[in-house]
């Protein structure tokens, strides 16, 4: 049977009950804070439905890149799962080729790629993410590849 969750009754299926996400992998936005917060409410609320990380990232953590179509369960800074997306665009790109409807798509208020970007090189050039590195000179350049996702809300838990 398929356990679609797009009921409107909220993290439930009807006749089924509710909905765990036990067996969905999670999807961490930064690092715990006011940051993935305010990144998670913006997911709830609707407003982010697109995201951007370093592709060096998925390297690195011997992870394969995100498939259109998986699900997985957003986690806030508490560590709990809060909703489901279901990934539906993946493509790589250079940091340089970021466009302004993919930057306004992730929520966070940007109206132009330069302000986009600027928030996005204080996160990688920031101590949390230049630590979990663990290089305390990393930067980003034009020719950085990046990997777009878009998803959709599915539910909220």
């Amino acid at each position: 049977m398929d356990r679609t969750i797009d009921s409107p009754r909220t993290g439930w299926i009807a006749s089924l009950g509710p909905v765990t996400t036990d067996h969905l992998p999670t999807f961490e936005f930064a690092f715990p804070g006011p940051l993935r917060d305010k990144l998670v409410a913006a997911v709830l609320d609707g407003t982010k439905t697109a995201t951007t990380g370093l592709l060096q990232d998925y390297e690195i953590d011997r992870e394969p890149l995100p498939v259109v179509g998986t699900r997985a369960a957003v986690v806030d800074s508490a560590g709990r799962r809060v909703a489901v997306i279901e990934v539906t665009e993946v493509r790589v790109s250079r940091l340089g080729d970021v466009d302004l409807d993919h930057a306004r798509d992730e929520g966070e208020g940007d109206d132009s790629v330069a302000s986009w970007r600027a928030g996005h090189e204080k996160y990688w050039h920031g101590t949390d993410y230049r630590g979990w590195l663990g290089n305390p000179d990393f930067t980003v350049h034009d020719d950085t590849p990046v990997v777009l996702q878009r998803f959709r809300l599915v539910t909220v838990l």
